[in-house]
């Protein structure tokens, strides 16, 4: 890296903290570190739901994928349209009308205090790995563009957004948040036309070489499970989405932050259908990278894999400058999702864990202690996991795989609290026990189901089915034990 693109990065970065930490003065009591005293602009709401959707993953794993591959991945995007209408329709009135900073609390007065634990214990478990593992990605992505150390990169980074998460609280989280969106989507629109205009005989080139290869393709549209075609991925982005602005703390908690719920449900539908046209941003940069590359073959050396393509072209097809702004933007994805971990999983803590409730100075400033040690302590796990990853990837992956499956039951367990309203407590725990087994059948059956005796009881469904599956198992069951239950209920009184 040059000087000045150095000099860029560090600067964008020492600025992020600053500001988050000005908030402080503003961050003296529970209610603002949580919900930031239901004071937040909508447009700032909504820039950091979809900073919060944009992980550093997605910055460099999707024109990755549109490099090797297609858009077939775009079909995922496409889901969140529908996602978002039904968060804005069921779920935001929910939240607003319980009015609790937790998402947990209100699984907990429909289905008791065993269904708000495992989920609550899910989600801090996910949080911690995702966490883990996007520090660990930017550290490797910088590593790989500035040979620093991946360890010191990891706990700098850490202990940046844990110092302005910590100080400034969810109204740092959401206005850095906002400014990080506005970088990155700056950042990718410099990526796409610097590409688009770099071509050797013009910007039709582009198009011209992506079309004749296919890049545009959104996928097969046979009707077909075993794999990723345009109705799979359909399916599997519109559960995952619908989990996403449904019922994840990360998003539910920008909810209550809105001044009135006609503002959260704005937030809601804004935040969510902005990242389409985003994501069809990164894909175009990965398509145009494919053009670029094959249009010019000797800038590119031979092996490089795909997901290290944009990186290599941020530091050697970018002016000086734009690379330390590219840079930056990747960093900004990174540390949204991140911020929003450390004081999405710390305001879980506090409200599902110790049930904040004072109003005194002094239950005032037990919370805040809670608040501080929880950000504080799930920083530390989050930079440990993070450098664990450094050595012992694939038990880690190992690990967040079966994470995954116990929190693939989350969604089931919402949609049958809400809609069906026979369904008791017993129900519930017969529809989730149920779902996990059906969700980790399908994702781990393949792994270990290899031999040829066990081979035909492995699942031929593509693993995007799984949460999809899981959930609809969940669903039916935990609903068909609610009728029976209801029906024996009504003999007795009647007898």
């Amino acid at each position: 890296m040059r000087t000045i693109d150095v000099v860029i990065f560090i600067v964008y970065l020492a600025g992020v903290v600053l500001f988050g930490s000005s908030f402080y003065k503003k961050n003296k009591s529970a209610t603002s570190f949580t919900v930031g005293n239901n004071n937040i602009p909508t447009w700032v709401i909504s820039m950091s739901i979809f900073a919060t959707f944009v992980s550093s993953i997605s910055y460099l794993a999707l024109p990755g994928k549109a490099y090797l591959t297609d858009w077939n991945v775009f079909v995922f995007s496409l889901s969140i349209p529908i996602a978002t209408y039904m968060a804005v329709r069921f779920f935001v009135p929910l939240y607003r009308s319980i009015n609790s900073p937790s998402a947990y609390t209100y699984l907990e007065q429909r289905f008791g205090s065993w269904a708000k634990i495992y989920v609550s214990v899910m989600y801090l478990l996910t949080q911690l790995m995702r966490t883990g593992t996007i520090l660990f990605l930017l550290a490797l992505t910088i590593n790989v563009i500035t040979g620093w150390s991946i360890v010191i990169v990891i706990i700098v980074t850490g202990i940046s957004v844990m110092v302005y998460s910590l100080l400034g609280g969810i109204q740092a989280v959401v206005w850095t948040d906002a400014i990080q969106g506005i970088v990155l989507v700056a950042g990718a629109l410099l990526s796409a036309g610097i590409l688009l205009f770099s071509m050797p005989e013009g910007p039709s080139q582009l198009f011209e070489i992506a079309a004749v290869n296919h890049k545009f393709s959104l996928g097969s549209f046979k009707p077909e499970l075993t794999s990723s075609t345009f109705w799979v991925v359909l399916i599997y982005g519109l559960f995952i989405n619908l989990q996403n602005y449904g019922i994840d703390q990360n998003y539910i908690q920008r909810y209550m932050t809105a001044k009135s719920e006609k503002e959260a449900k704005k937030s809601a539908l804004y935040g969510g259908l902005l990242y389409v046209p985003v994501s069809m941003l990164f894909l175009f940069i990965g398509t145009g990278l494919f053009a670029y590359y094959t249009a010019s073959p000797g800038l590119l050396p031979p092996g490089t894999p795909a997901d290290k393509v944009f990186p290599y072209f941020i530091v050697n097809g970018l002016p000086a400058g734009l690379t330390g702004i590219l840079i930056a933007s990747v960093f900004a994805a990174g540390m949204s999702t991140i911020s929003t971990s450390v004081n999405s999983s710390a305001t879980v803590i506090l409200n599902d864990y110790f049930k904040h409730t004072a109003t005194d100075k002094a239950g005032e400033w037990k919370a805040m202690k809670i608040l501080y040690s929880s950000s504080f302590i799930f920083s530390v796990l989050g930079i440990l996991i993070a450098i664990a990853m450094i050595n012992v990837q694939s038990a880690l992956e190992t690990w967040w795989k079966l994470a995954s499956i116990f929190s693939g039951g989350m969604l089931g367990l919402f949609l049958l609290g809400y809609f069906s309203k026979r369904a008791k407590s017993t129900a519930a725990i017969a529809g989730v026990v149920v779902g996990v087994l059906v969700i980790g059948w399908m994702s781990l059956s393949p792994i270990f189901f290899t031999s040829e005796k066990l081979a035909p009881l492995a699942s031929p469904f593509h693993s995007y089915l799984s949460i999809v599956f899981g959930t609809m198992a969940i669903f039916v069951v935990g609903f068909l034990i609610g009728v029976v239950t209801n029906s024996i209920r009504k003999k007795k009184n009647w007898n």
